[in-house]
């Protein structure tokens, strides 16, 4: 059972970031908000049929019906403009960290604090692409 959650968590999580790459990585005319996620579920349960997965078919279909009940363009935008305000406060909090650690002058903390305000950046500019298609 346990196993059976985790398998499914993963494949949600993994259907997701596909769903949000393809997004970034299509035109201006392709699909985009809920329409995207449907269709990038749609082909990743393709290639699921094609290569004889049928647990991760299944998680794939149950992803689908999920998207399909429940996701709406609205609430979407609304769920992508809140993980930018998250990331914005992310990068604040890590900038302010940094010149902590530029203060008291351990290089140690300070090459940490530059990788982590880094990731911050990383994770920001992908929540305002994700708010952009």
């Amino acid at each position: 059972m346990l196993l059976q959650r985790s398998l499914l968590a993963s494949l949600l999580i993994g259907a997701a970031l596909f769903s949000t790459a393809s997004v970034a990585a299509q035109d201006e005319a392709a699909p985009s908000g809920c329409a995207a996620k449907r269709q990038a579920l749609a082909e990743q349960i393709e290639a699921a049929k094609q290569h004889g997965n049928s647990a991760q078919q299944a998680g794939l279909e149950k992803a689908l019906s999920e998207v399909t009940a429940h996701c709406d363009d609205a609430s979407l935008h609304k769920s992508r403009e809140e993980k930018v305000l998250d990331a914005q406060h992310e990068v604040a909090q890590r900038e302010a960290d940094l010149r902590k650690a530029m203060a008291k002058g351990d290089q140690a903390k300070i090459d940490t604090r530059k990788t982590k305000l880094a990731e911050a950046h990383k994770e920001l500019q992908e929540a305002q692409e994700q708010l952009e298609h």
